[in-house]
């Protein structure tokens, strides 16, 4: 490094707009050919914890790096380590697509770099996050009273949700004097189904709930929660001293995307006086299609619901549309404005920092008008109808092969299944129950290897989960830039893994 000092202009002001426009052209370039040719990386990264950070400097650079240096960078060091969710053959999770529209959205908001926490520090970002949420309640069938608020995720959306429940009973003054150390305030108790997303746990453990205060109902045979144990567990906990507030349902479960009977849990809410959230982050999406429409049935009897179009509706991560039925319990919440935040519009405005625990607020709601504007519903609809189309055929696929079992109902574009060779199948059916316990064991690892060696070949991106103790893959589709023969590859490289492995295994001995 050279003693001499740089020209202080050097330290000034920010890029240079030539610069700027060239570099931007440069990485625009790469976006779209990255996007239409995502394919040539390995879905999955192949790397090892902390390889990234050793190649990295343990200081922050003290001298100016040239865009051509930071790029050459980010190719060599950073993209090795990149899951790359925008991979036609992510069926991971929940598959997810930051479309091309969505993608310019979020670069213009980047651009304003806004705050929309209050309506006078950016009113176009606050009346267009009013519209498109009005846009996509509309869409989804939901009544016209339901007030949107966007968020950065469900898990978010869920914690203020339950925060507005316990905010619906003011006669605990939990608000003003919290929870600890008052004699007088019950025990709160939330409902939940034993398939219920981690983050409704968060939530109890942020607000001072805690886990004790969650209590878990067990769910049918297809996932669901049973709504006559959920009045036994209201009943019981009420002559126990506790105070039920509040349930969560869920449209579309993380496992296995079943949906919880929410007319019957309404009607008990309703017996009942308890706030209503429903978690419709996945499937709530697929409500825009007139025959799925069933998925959001009893919702309009909610206190609150999310949805996601960060999940299915191709619009980068993150946005959570949150929606209220009672918008004043949620503000009364949050809401907290000093001095040096008060307008003169505040009368007329909605300020959305009154509905959440952030103050500062990106403009999410510039992308979903741009990913809403350039697909239109009817493109939106169809997409998701090929989806839907796809996880059933390939549903149908897993249902008609002997080596293979489908472990919960498909209703959307998820889904749950393993590899179980047809003669383990015949055994599981006669053997006694220690033996049984062995042949489900070697299933188990059966799977988890099928897991790690079709993940392995790059080409596609499973996760799996547990169901009835079971190891569970998950195929998961809905990524915009994925076709049928990405969704038939994943299915011939599972039968030709499976096979390889149970083989293998056979041979060495296992069974």
């Amino acid at each position: 490094m050279s003693d001499q000092p740089m020209p202080v202009e050097k330290f000034l002001g920010d890029m240079p707009a030539e610069e700027f426009r060239a570099t931007g052209h440069r990485l625009i370039d790469w976006v779209a050919d990255y996007l239409e040719h995502s394919e040539r990386y390995p879905v999955l990264a192949r790397t090892t914890p902390g390889a990234v950070r050793r190649v990295m400097p343990a200081q922050a650079p003290a001298e100016s790096h040239p865009m051509d240096v930071i790029l050459r960078d980010f190719e060599e060091l950073v993209l090795p380590g990149v899951t790359h969710w925008n991979h036609p053959g992510f069926f991971a999770y929940f598959a997810i697509t930051g479309s091309g529209p969505g993608i310019l959205g979020e670069l213009l908001s980047s651009a304003l770099n806004i705050n929309s926490m209050l309506w006078k520090t950016c009113p176009a970002a606050s009346e267009l996050e009013e519209v498109v949420l009005g846009w996509l309640r509309e869409l989804l069938g939901l009544p016209e009273n339901f007030f949107g608020v966007v968020m950065d995720t469900a898990s978010v959306a869920s914690l203020c949700a339950i925060a507005a429940a316990r905010e619906a009973l003011p006669e605990l003054k939990i608000r003003e004097e919290g929870l600890p150390g008052r004699a007088e305030v019950p025990r709160l108790r939330l409902y939940a189904s034993e398939q219920a997303h981690s983050s409704i746990d968060k939530a109890a453990i942020t607000l001072g709930l805690g886990q004790a205060g969650l209590r878990k109902i067990p769910v049918d045979a297809e996932f669901r929660l049973r709504p006559e144990l959920l009045a036994q567990a209201i009943e019981e906990d009420t002559r126990s001293g506790w105070k039920p507030f509040c349930v969560v349902a869920t449209v579309g479960t993380t496992s296995t995307t079943s949906v919880d009977p929410v007319p019957a849990i309404a009607e008990l809410c309703a017996r009942h006086n308890l706030w209503l959230h429903v978690d419709a982050a996945y499937a709530g999406a697929a409500a825009i299609l007139p025959e799925q429409r069933w998925a959001l049935a009893g919702c309009e009897r909610a206190d609150s619901l999310v949805v996601n179009p960060h999940k299915w509706l191709f619009t980068p991560f993150d946005f959570s549309a949150f929606y209220c039925r009672r918008p004043e319990i949620l503000r009364n919440a949050f809401s907290l404005v000093p001095e040096y935040l008060r307008t003169a519009e505040d009368s007329e405005a909605r300020n959305y920092m009154d509905y959440g625990i952030q103050l500062g607020r990106r403009f999410r709601a510039l992308k979903f008008w741009f990913v809403l504007r350039y697909f239109g519903s009817d493109g939106l609809r169809a997409r998701l109808r090929q989806h839907i189309a796809w996880a059933q055929e390939f549903a149908a696929w897993v249902d008609a092969d002997p080596d293979f079992e489908r472990l919960a109902p498909a209703p959307f574009s998820v889904v749950c299944f393993r590899a179980r060779p047809a003669e383990l199948a015949e055994k599981l059916q006669s053997v006694a129950p220690d033996e049984r316990e062995k042949l489900e064991a070697y299933c188990d690892e059966l799977n988890a290897a099928l897991l790690d060696a079709v993940n392995a070949t790059g080409e596609i991106y499973l996760s799996h989960t547990k169901l009835n103790g079971k190891f569970t893959l998950r195929l998961a589709i809905g990524n915009l830039h994925t076709t049928r023969n990405h969704v038939l590859r994943a299915w011939r490289l599972l039968r030709e893994h499976a096979r390889r492995l149970d083989s293998d295994r056979r041979s060495a001995g296992w069974r």
